[in-house]
């Protein structure tokens, strides 16, 4: 009671509670912070409240300055994380009033900054004297803020081919295009990202502006996450793809993905039923085994490990290889028991 007394300001409640017997905890104090209670906080410390560095942590993270102060002001322990959180959550004053007063900060200061597009935030950081690495201009544009990642490059900020990676992911053409044109360098993994996120404005930048492809895990991340288009533009601009692909596509259920890649020509193998079967995906393994892909005892084990009991009997009723001790290692009740009358029917 006393928890939700102080998240909601209540402060006669709180009162209450505590003179019929309720107890204190450190969370009270980290509530009252959290919401800007500044009342509540001055009770609780007054009356013998603990509390710890998450005070003031909470009170940065959501910007109550009078409660940051108050609890530094009264012995509130605090560190590093505090400035952290204020960056993060672009709450300057509190960064301010947390640098001035001699606390600790480090590189997680201005990734966060950045990693939240809190523009004055990094700059305060930086023109202050603290510390940043290449993460910064990874975590600006983690997050698309392209404000940040010109603020940091422009300031002398190192990046590395993370940064156009991270880019593509997003989904930020403007940002991609200006770290690639202020000479970033980038690699596969920027059209693995791109590809992977659905991103395929990225993707024909990137490869359109001699990004090379990554020859393992492009389409195969593009399979994976049901991107069909960025799929087929890889594979019509020459990426290579592999038994992986089918793969990856058959593990998430992606039917359409596996058309495609199996009618232009992508391999595939007896892991393509196999992870069709892990997941429960029957379509996706009709249409894998009908067009002639092979199968073995794994997709049996596994539809029968992970309860997948329709898939299980597709497999079997179709002349899938399996195994008694696979079958009856399934955690599913329902597969059990139809896996001990088959063996049953199957010694009788």
């Amino acid at each position: 009671m006393c928890h939700y007394a102080a998240a909601n300001g209540h402060l006669e409640c709180l009162k209450y509670a505590i003179e019929t017997g309720f107890s204190w905890s450190a969370t009270i104090c980290e509530n009252a912070a959290s919401n800007g209670h500044l009342k509540i906080l001055k009770y609780a410390h007054e009356n013998g409240c603990h509390w710890g560095i998450y005070t003031c942590y909470n009170a940065a993270k959501f910007g109550h300055l009078e409660c940051l102060k108050y609890a530094h002001e009264n012995g509130c322990p605090w560190n590093k994380n505090t400035c952290q959180f204020a960056a993060e959550n672009g709450h300057l004053e509190c960064l301010k009033y947390a640098h001035e007063n001699g606390w600790s900060w480090d590189e997680n200061t201005c990734r966060c900054a950045a990693y939240g597009g809190h523009l004055e935030c990094l700059k305060f950081a930086h023109e202050h004297g603290c510390p940043w690495d290449e993460l910064t201009c990874q975590y600006a544009a983690l997050n698309g803020h392209l404000e940040c990642l010109k603020y940091a490059h422009e300031n002398g900020y190192e990046w590395d081919e993370e940064t156009c990676s991270e880019a593509a992911g997003y989904g930020n053409l403007e940002l991609l295009q200006y770290a690639h044109e202020n000479s970033c360098p980038w690699d596969g993994w920027t059209c693995v990202s791109a590809a992977g996120n659905g991103n395929l404005e990225m993707l024909i930048y990137a490869h359109e502006n001699g990004c090379l492809w990554d020859e393992e895990n492009t389409c195969t991340k593009a399979a994976r996450n049901g991107h069909l288009e960025c799929l087929k533009y890889a594979h019509e601009n020459g990426c290579p793809w592999n038994e992986n692909t089918c793969t990856s596509a058959a593990l998430n259920g992606h039917l359409e993905i596996l058309k495609y890649a199996h009618e232009n020509g992508c391999p595939w193998d007896e892991n393509t039923c196999a992870f069709a079967a892990q997941d429960g995906h029957l379509q996706v393994l009709q249409y894998a085994h009908e067009n002639g892909c092979g199968w073995d005892e794994d997709t049996c084990k596994y539809a029968a490990r992970d309860g997948n009991l329709e898939v299980l009997k597709y497999s079997i009723e179709n002349g899938c290889p399996w195994e008694e001790n696979a079958l009856l290692n399934s955690r599913d009740a329902g597969v059990l028991a139809w896996a001990r009358d088959l063996i049953a029917q199957r010694n009788a």
